[in-house]
């Protein structure tokens, strides 16, 4: 098995998703706008159903495949055993090689598949530092539970809080300069401190 452990900080928990999380990961991601608004809520509802029974099995069935454990977890306030977000390790692949990182600027770079960090926190919990705080959990289990090299995160230009919880992480920005995916706008990157060692 190769599960992710639940993951502890000062102020928070990170651990796997169940059934019981439904309601509450429902509110969260319709408090940021994670939900088609296209849809009645009927449907929204239903579909969140869908994604909670999957990031259930995900985790476990992963684990058992001895595979990466990519996939969402739910974030808790430890004080008050609320849940406040999600948040994860996803896969990512595209033309990274727009950032100089990745060797870029290009304009005909390759795509590589990329391991990126994920997280949503809901309006009531925004601005008090738990994006950060969740941020740099999954940093620290990447590097030192799965020795990883370096690890992502992406947002848009305007995105100024995102980009601000990526550097209290401890990543650092680099900005998409050329008019290849236009999707990829800013990055953030951080290395595994072991890569200093050597």
């Amino acid at each position: 098995m190769r599960a992710m452990p639940v993951l502890e900080t000062e102020r928070l928990q990170i651990r796997p998703f169940t059934i019981n999380d439904n309601e509450a990961i429902y509110q969260s991601l319709k408090s940021i706008g994670w939900v088609n608004e296209q849809s009645s809520e009927v449907e929204q509802r239903k579909a969140n159903n869908e994604y909670v029974q999957w990031c259930v099995l995900n985790h476990q069935q992963l684990a058992q495949l001895y595979q990466p454990p990519y996939g969402d977890r739910v974030v808790v306030l430890k004080a008050t055993d609320e849940v406040i977000g999600t948040c994860g390790l996803v896969p990512y692949v595209d033309t990274f090689t727009v950032f100089p990182y990745f060797g870029g600027p290009q304009e005909n770079g390759l795509a590589t598949a990329e391991m990126g960090l994920l997280w949503t926190i809901g309006t009531a919990y925004q601005k008090q530092g738990f994006g950060s705080e969740v941020a740099q959990a999954l940093i620290q289990y990447a590097f030192d539970g799965l020795n990883l090299h370096h690890i992502i995160a992406t947002t848009e230009f305007d995105n100024i809080g995102s980009q601000k919880v990526m550097e209290k992480a401890g990543m650092w920005l680099e900005k998409n300069e050329t008019a290849v995916s236009p999707w990829l706008q800013i990055i953030g990157i951080a290395e595994n401190p072991q890569l200093k060692k050597r």
